[in-house]
């Protein structure tokens, strides 16, 4: 039975921390007091109080509606007493009441931001909130643990706010051994997660029914084809998935089925191979394919891992348009755990972006075969 070794931490995600009262009224009274003191060495005492006016449109960025309205007092306050009491004898008083209306016109205006940009914050909170909980019942959690393999991975959607993207990955344990899936569906937005559903939800099903990973894949092919249909009746863009679909069970081979999807490699004894394998067309276009689906084999041996991945990470590029050599980097981490490095290749490939193009997600998973008892 599938299992998580690790309870996954709720996800927690938190608005701009606004400073303390005290580091508020420290700040406030800091500038205020640079800006009289300039004030009275230039002898522009009233004009320099025009530096003042940015406080509240920094405290609107920064704080909460009450700790931005006390800003926006403090400097309507300081700014009118300043303008009234130590104006030069003589000056243009049109100058001073324009500066003090400017002021508070700025104080209301400062306020009245930073309750919007709450309401923002606290509506992105709940989406979030509400994005994470669906990607804790889509994705299940990593590791996951059969009596086959022990599965562990990462996988980091290209934009921090859309916690569930196009990649898939899930791992059953089946009456027929356990498998695995990976993929990734062509496009973004909604269409392509609702695409993503689909299969993660034909194999959940189809897993535990089909014997045969032909049987599996025909699933999720008609799975894709129903969606394509419902989204053509309203007017959304079809789809199809690449996909690998492996299966482990007792023996010492591992069946794969290639849907058009990156080629697995294979790590055991210190080398990386990539095993050969037949590559058919995406989930959803299998009525295009020349020939049916075919499975291959290869050797996957006790202690043996396989590295799992989408064309998140393989097309990852440096600034020279250079993709990310993931045989050559994949050689240099072979030290690391299974555990270790997914996460370990995800910030390789970062690092070598690093302003480069990354136009898409990441998902990278080992597959350890488990030790012979």
């Amino acid at each position: 039975m599938t299992g998580s070794r690790r309870k996954r931490p709720a996800e927690v995600f938190d608005a701009i921390e606004p400073p303390s009262n005290a580091e508020l009224v420290a700040g406030v009274v800091s500038v205020t007091v640079l800006v009289e003191v300039l004030g009275v060495l230039s002898g522009s005492e009233v004009w320099l109080l025009g530096l003042l006016v940015f406080l509240p449109g920094t405290a609107s960025a920064l704080c909460t509606v009450r700790q931005t309205g006390f800003v926006a007092a403090w400097t309507s306050l300081v700014v009118t007493t300043t303008a009234l009491v130590r104006a030069p004898a003589g000056g243009h008083w049109l100058d001073r009441l324009l500066l003090v209306l400017f002021t508070l016109a700025l104080g209301v205006a400062s306020v009245y931001a930073c309750h919007r940009r709450i309401r923002r914050e606290h509506e992105m909170l709940r989406l979030r909130s509400t994005a994470a909980a669906m990607q804790r019942h889509i994705l299940h959690p990593l590791p996951l643990v059969t009596d086959d393999v022990l599965v562990n991975g990462v996988y980091e959607p290209v934009q921090e706010d859309r916690l569930v993207g196009g990649d898939i990955y899930d791992v059953v344990s089946s009456p027929f051994g356990t498998r695995v899936l990976i993929g990734d569906v062509q496009g973004k937005g909604l269409a392509a997660v609702g695409a993503a559903f689909a299969v993660i939800g034909a194999f959940r099903e189809a897993a535990h029914r089909e014997p045969t990973l032909t049987a599996l894949v025909d699933a999720l092919d008609a799975a894709v084809v129903r969606h394509n249909s419902y989204a053509e009746q309203t007017g959304d863009d079809e789809r199809f998935v690449t996909a690998l679909i492996v299966g482990v069970d007792a023996g010492d081979e591992a069946q794969v089925v290639n849907c058009g999807h990156i080629p697995p490699r294979l790590m055991h004894e210190g080398l990386v191979t990539t095993p050969p394998l037949d590559s058919g067309v995406p989930l959803g276009l299998a009525e295009l394919a020349a020939e049916p689906t075919t499975v291959d084999w290869f050797d996957f041996p006790a202690g043996a891992t396989l590295l799992l991945t989408t064309d998140g990470l393989t097309e990852t590029r440096a600034d020279d348009g250079t993709f990310y050599p993931l045989d050559e980097r994949l050689t240099k981490h072979l030290g690391l755990s299974p555990t270790e490095l997914p996460r370990a290749l995800h910030e390789d490939a970062c690092a070598f972006a690093d302003t480069g193009r990354r136009h898409d997600d990441i998902a990278v998973l080992t597959v350890r075969r488990s030790p012979r008892s």
